[in-house]
């Protein structure tokens, strides 16, 4: 039997040019898939519901963001205004909705820049409601306020808007009274766990918004049944669409473009009347924040004339920082031009 040969090796000189070459043609590959990968875009909502609940509602608006762009997005729902605060300033977030305080330290603080405005489906429902149990005391506002340190509380954080910010500011500071020492106990949470907990008897009294209360009377009717309204504030401001700055302007003005063209057909404007009490987007720049830079000035000033301070000139010392921060933060948002109207959330009647 003939013995098998072995192939000769392949000179080195030979071998070489062959892997430089399979190198580079595996090297143009990856850049040309790199080329063409969109990076995701990271849209940051706070959960005014329960989390599964935020993503059902919001999932819809982020993919079709995803498809009018052509960039694959990302869902978050941080769970605290501190763990959103967080995720901003790390950059994690890329498109979020947001208003009050958080929404002026976004822009001022966390590089990011104001492109639409939520327009409310009924104006008149876009306020703080304060609820209480119906057949329970307290029964009437006069009733609640007449016995401090009595009852139980259910609000939002400190950050929030609706939750703690305007209520402190139009019920309770303009009465001399403080929420945090006028209740015997309370409870923070989501506008809906705030009804529920009313609800169950968990808490006395509750804030939510119009549009959150008309929510959760489709989804818990039985609950609902028990609430009733003891109070509601004056409109909110509008919510803010915050994107970073950092992301390209031809990318911002899409975004922007996307969202106004949302409620402009009769189909668009009941999705987001369904999901959101909204009747669509507006265009806007970072003048917008002036309405809710305001509310902040105010809170902020009327507690420190109410504070109780052991000298008189810390509290000139502590007004005359506050207006002096008011003032910039104005002068510099009203000079920010308001961005292009890619496209205004007119009332078509198309279907």
């Amino acid at each position: 039997m003939p013995a098998l040969r072995r192939p000769p090796p392949l000179s080195s000189r030979f071998v070489a040019p062959r892997l430089l070459r399979a190198a580079a043609a595996l090297a143009l590959a990856c850049a040309a898939l790199g080329a063409h990968a969109q990076p995701s875009l990271r849209l940051g909502i706070l959960p005014v519901e329960g989390p599964l609940e935020t993503r059902n509602a919001w999932g819809p608006l982020a993919a079709g963001v995803a498809q009018a762009l052509g960039n694959p997005t990302q869902l978050l729902a941080p769970t605290s205004y501190d763990a959103m605060t967080a995720a901003l300033r790390q950059g994690d977030i890329d498109l979020a909705v947001l208003s009050g305080s958080l929404a002026v330290d976004a822009v001022t603080r966390h590089g990011m820049t104001v492109i639409a405005r939520a327009l409310p489906a009924d104006p008149d429902r876009h306020r703080t409601v304060l609820v209480g149990r119906r057949g329970a005391p307290p029964a009437t506002l006069e009733q609640m306020l007449a016995l401090p340190a009595k009852w139980r509380l259910a609000r939002g954080e400190t950050r929030s808007l609706s939750g703690y910010l305007v209520p402190q500011l139009q019920l309770f500071l303009p009465r001399g009274l403080r929420m945090e020492a006028f209740f015997a106990a309370e409870i923070q949470g989501s506008h809906q766990t705030n009804v529920l907990a009313v609800a169950n008897g968990e808490a006395d009294v509750g804030l939510t918004t119009g549009s959150d209360l008309a929510r959760f009377r489709e989804r818990f009717p039985n609950e609902y049944a028990r609430i009733a309204v003891l109070w509601q504030s004056d409109p909110l401001p509008a919510s803010l669409v915050l994107a970073r700055r950092a992301l390209p302007e031809a990318l911002r003005a899409r975004l922007a473009e996307h969202l106004a063209g949302l409620g402009q057909t009769s189909a668009g404007r009941e999705e987001l009347k369904r999901r959101h009490d909204l009747a669509g987007f507006g265009a806007a720049g970072d003048s917008a924040l002036l309405a809710h830079a305001y509310l902040v000035y105010r809170l902020d000033r009327q507690s420190a004339l109410q504070g109780h301070w052991t000298d008189e000139s810390a509290r000139m010392a502590r007004l005359l920082r506050i207006d002096r921060e008011y003032a910039a933060l104005r002068a510099a948002l009203e000079e920010t031009p308001l961005r292009k109207a890619y496209a205004t959330p007119a009332a078509s009647q198309s279907p």
